[in-house]
């Protein structure tokens, strides 16, 4: 039997939003950060605009969501390919819903992927509306998440 293999990732966060004065009060620093991964650009980030942060960068909980998302994306394209199911084109409006507590504790409770796949031929649909679920449970993200993932799947054929 083979052993499991372990991948390492690492990415480099610097938190940028010192406006002079440190974190001296709450309204006294930004909340922007940049994040570093050898040989990609840089993202810049920050809060959500409702934690007070830049609402022109990614924050943590839209990356998450896209995460989730491109994770599922990636498995079903693989999984397509090799049950000989050819997609076109694929997108996806990934939607999530985090409850923040009054002391500020919060959690991610669900999260909703919306697929729009177009596949070559009308025989390929039902196993491409199928595909998704499988997709679901090797999606490395997903198996990461203790939150159900739903899947609102919509497969046409290309005109």
């Amino acid at each position: 039997m083979k052993s499991a293999t372990k991948h390492h990732y690492k990415s480099d966060l610097k938190w940028t939003g010192n406006s002079g004065s440190g974190t001296l009060d709450y309204k006294s620093y930004e909340r922007s950060f940049i994040v570093k991964i050898d040989g990609k650009p840089i993202l810049d980030g920050s809060s959500d605009p409702a934690f007070r942060g830049d609402k022109s960068k990614y924050n943590p909980e839209e990356l998450f969501l896209t995460s989730i998302s491109s994770c599922h994306m990636l498995w079903y394209l693989h999984l397509c390919s090799a049950n000989k199911v050819v997609v076109l084109e694929y997108e996806d409006s990934a939607e999530g819903i985090m409850t923040e507590h009054k002391s500020g504790k919060g959690k991610f409770e669900s999260v909703t992927l919306y697929p729009k796949v177009v596949v070559e031929k009308e025989s390929m649909i039902e196993q491409a509306r199928s595909l998704h679920k499988q997709a679901n449970e090797m999606c490395y993200i997903a198996n990461s998440c203790n939150f159900e993932i739903r899947h609102e799947v919509d497969v046409v054929v290309k005109d």
